[in-house]
């Protein structure tokens, strides 16, 4: 039974009432009404994963149990939570636990959102995915679902304060689903390829994206005349905040 899920969902819309945050949603018929499917999205914030699971809710009324690292599920604010949602955490020193959890879970006919990029672009374009989303949906015969979000990175992302001004546009959209007869390696590239043209799609219509964004539009990426990183820098930043990691450890 989802006690958490329901009143969660409500106290986030609650809350992007108040900050008077505008959603551009696009595609959302495409979540299948009943049955298993991998939801595939990009990752630009700490929030995309209440943008995406809102897309299967605005659009299906449907819960999405989310594949997020397992540190999270150890936090005493976000821990209970993420339990209480029936979200699956992952352990990337032993992934196979995860990877049959959400297996599991989709041939229960649950929806299963993933973040194939793993962890959130600074470049905000779509970086290298692992195979995960694209096998998991193999092994389970179910849909594979490319999704892109995009504004959240201006209310919190990395390497920037948050900011929750009011007023903010969000944009998500649900893609066509990707074939996947194909091998594990080409359907991955195929998936990447499918989320990038959804994002380019998502921030050309984006209202922040068509406006002057000023000289330093920090959000954007080089490609749409921001400022962020380019993909081979943010590659650099993103190797060198795993050795800071690993050093800690």
């Amino acid at each position: 039974m989802d006690l958490v899920y329901p009143p969660v969902i409500g106290a986030a819309k609650a809350a992007f009432r108040l900050l008077d945050v505008r959603f551009q949603m696009s595609g959302l018929e495409r979540v299948p009404e009943s049955g298993g499917a991998v939801l595939a999205s990009n990752h630009v914030s700490y929030l995309d994963f209440v943008f995406a699971g809102l897309a299967a809710w605005e659009g299906r009324r449907r819960l999405v149990r989310f594949m997020a690292k397992e540190s999270v599920f150890r936090h005493p604010v976000s821990g209970p939570l993420m339990r209480g949602m029936h979200h699956i955490p992952v352990d990337r020193a032993a992934g196979a636990g995860s990877f049959d959890a959400a297996l599991e879970a989709l041939r229960r006919g649950e929806l299963v959102g993933i973040f194939p990029e793993a962890t959130i672009s600074r470049s905000f374009t779509v970086k290298p995915i692992k195979t995960g989303a694209v096998r998991l949906a193999q092994e389970a015969g179910v849909p594979l679902l490319p999704v892109a979000v995009w504004g959240g990175q201006r209310m919190m992302t990395k390497d920037h304060p948050r900011d929750f001004s009011r007023g903010r546009t969000i944009g998500i959209a649900v893609g066509e689903p990707v074939p996947t007869a194909d091998g594990p390696a080409r359907v991955t590239e195929m998936l990447r390829e499918r989320m990038q043209a959804l994002l380019d799609d998502v921030q050309r219509a984006h209202p922040d994206t068509v406006a002057d964004p000023g000289p330093d539009a920090w959000w954007l990426p080089q490609h749409l005349g921001g400022t962020a990183p380019s993909p081979d820098r943010a590659a650099e930043l993103d190797a060198a905040e795993r050795r800071r990691r690993a050093a800690r450890r």
